[in-house]
C-alpha cells in the first residue's frame, strides 16, 4: 500500500475523540439524562461530588467557557447550576445515535473545536478502532456529532469534511482538489474525495490509507458507490432520504417486545431477533452478523438499552449513570427497525465495495510521490491546525467573554 496516501495526508485536520469523564452525562433517554441533572442539582455538597464523579480535569467547582453553540452555565456548578440543557443527539461509537447533555462543566474534553465547525452541511469522518483480522468498515460517516468512541480497540480520530461553519475551508490538503481534477478530466469536490474514500479506505496499523485512481471511470463508480453509503448512513438528516428496504423486506415488530428484556439472539432459519418474548423479522443474517472492532453492532446497541431500561446489565451501573428509563421506551423499537434496516444495507453494499478493491488493485494511482512533486504533500502544519473564527465571541469562564 505504499502507493496509498494515508488518511492523515489526505484530510489533515483531526481531532480526538471526546472524552467525557463521567458515563451519566450521555445515554440512550434523554428524559433520563434530565432526571439525572436534577438529581446533581438539588445535592448537597457531599452528596453532590460523590454523584459529580469527580477527575481532575472537572469538579463541581470547575468554571470553564461554554461549549460553541450552546447556551449554558459557566459558572461553578456547585453554586449555579442553571436549567438542565437540552440533551444533543450524537454518535455515541459506530451506528449508534444517542444523547448528551452539552454543558461543558460536565465534559472533560469535549473538543471544542468540533463544536464550532458543527453545522446541517457538516460531515464527519470517523476512524474506527482496527482489531487484527476482524472484519467491518474502517471508516463511517455522520451530520451528527460523533464522540469517536470505539467498542474495541484503539479509538480512531473524528476529521470534520469542512474546517469553517457553512461547508468552507474543506478539510483536504492544500491544492489536492486541482490535482486531482487536472489527472481524471472531471470535477471533483470536497464531497466526492469523502464518498471515494468511504468506499475505497483500507485500514492499517497506523490509521486508514487511501488509493487515489487516476482512471476516470473507477474514480466515478467509487463516488458513486461512497454516495450510497453516506446517504445509508446519514439516516435522512440534513433533508436526505431516510434509507428503506423494499417490501417484502422491511423488519417488523411480530412479538411485542418486553419492558425489561434480558437478552438477545438470532434465530437464522426465521431471520429473527428473539428479545425475550419479543420478535423482530426479517432480518436479514448480514445485519446480524455485521460488526465494528470485532464487535457486533446489534448486539452491542442492545445491550446499553437493556441495562438503561432495568435489564440485563442494568446492576452494573453505580451514582447517576443507574438512573435509567425504567423501561424499554417505544422509541428505541422504532430506533431499532432503522438500525437492522442501515446494517442490512451497507452489508448489501460490500460487495461492490469488494469488487472496487479488486479493480483499484488493478489501476493507475496518483501515488504520494506525484502529489509531493506537485507540492500538494507534504502538508503545510496549519492545515492540521483548526481555522480561527476571528470576530466571534464565545462566552467563557464566570460568564466572560474572549474574542478567538
Amino acid at each position: 500500500m505504499d502507493a496509498f496516501v494515508p488518511l492523515d495526508e489526505l484530510m489533515p485536520w483531526s481531532v480526538r475523540p471526546l472524552r467525557t469523564g463521567r458515563a451519566w452525562v450521555s445515554g440512550p433517554d434523554p428524559a433520563a439524562l434530565r432526571a439525572r441533572w436534577e438529581l446533581l442539582a438539588a445535592a448537597g455538597d457531599a452528596e453532590q461530588d460523590r454523584l459529580f464523579a469527580p477527575t481532575r480535569s472537572r469538579t463541581p467547582l470547575t468554571s470553564v467557557a461554554a461549549l460553541p453553540g450552546q447556551s449554558t452555565g459557566t459558572g461553578r456548578f456547585r453554586r449555579e447550576p442553571g436549567v438542565c440543557p437540552d440533551p444533543v443527539r450524537i454518535l455515541h461509537g459506530p451506528f449508534d445515535e444517542q444523547w448528551l447533555l452539552p454543558d461543558h462543566r460536565l465534559i472533560d474534553a469535549a473538543r471544542p473545536e468540533l463544536w464550532r465547525v458543527a453545522d446541517e452541511r457538516q460531515l464527519f469522518t470517523v476512524e474506527h478502532g482496527q482489531v487484527p483480522r476482524a472484519a467491518g468498515p474502517a471508516l463511517s460517516v455522520s451530520r451528527l456529532l460523533p464522540d469517536g468512541h470505539s467498542p474495541a480497540g484503539r479509538p480512531g480520530r473524528i476529521r470534520p469534511l469542512y474546517r469553517r461553519p457553512g461547508a468552507t475551508d474543506p478539510n483536504l490538503a492544500p491544492g489536492l482538489l486541482e490535482v486531482v481534477r487536472a489527472r481524471l478530466g472531471v470535477d471533483v469536490t470536497a464531497e466526492s474525495v469523502l464518498a471515494w474514500t468511504l468506499a475505497a479506505a483500507r485500514p492499517g496499523a497506523s490509521g486508514c490509507r487511501v488509493p487515489l485512481p487516476a482512471d476516470a471511470g473507477v474514480w466515478a463508480r467509487g463516488v458513486e458507490l461512497g454516495e450510497e453509503l453516506t446517504r445509508v448512513q446519514l439516516r435522512g438528516a440534513g433533508g436526505g432520504e431516510r434509507p428503506r428496504l423494499p417490501g417484502g423486506r422491511r423488519p417488523y415488530v411480530r412479538a411485542a417486545l418486553p419492558a425489561r428484556p434480558s437478552g438477545i439472539g438470532y434465530d437464522a432459519e426465521s431471520e429473527a431477533l428473539v428479545i425475550g418474548d419479543g420478535r423482530v423479522s426479517p432480518v436479514a443474517a448480514g445485519a446480524w452478523e455485521f460488526t465494528v472492532g470485532g464487535v457486533r453492532v446489534l448486539e452491542l446497541w442492545f445491550a446499553r438499552r437493556a441495562a438503561a431500561a432495568g435489564g440485563a446489565g442494568a446492576g452494573e451501573a453505580e451514582g447517576l449513570a443507574a438512573v435509567g428509563a425504567g423501561d424499554w421506551p417505544r422509541e428505541w423499537t422504532s430506533e431499532l427497525l432503522e438500525l437492522v434496516t442501515v446494517l442490512t444495507l451497507l452489508d448489501e453494499l460490500r460487495p461492490r465495495q469488494e469488487a472496487l478493491g479488486s479493480e483499484v488493485d488493478r489501476a493507475p494511482l496518483i501515488t504520494p510521490g506525484e502529489l509531493r512533486a506537485a507540492g500538494v504533500l507534504p502538508v503545510p502544519a496549519a492545515a492540521r491546525r483548526p481555522a480561527s473564527v476571528l470576530g466571534h465571541q464565545e462566552e467563557g469562564p464566570e460568564g466572560q467573554f474572549a474574542l478567538l
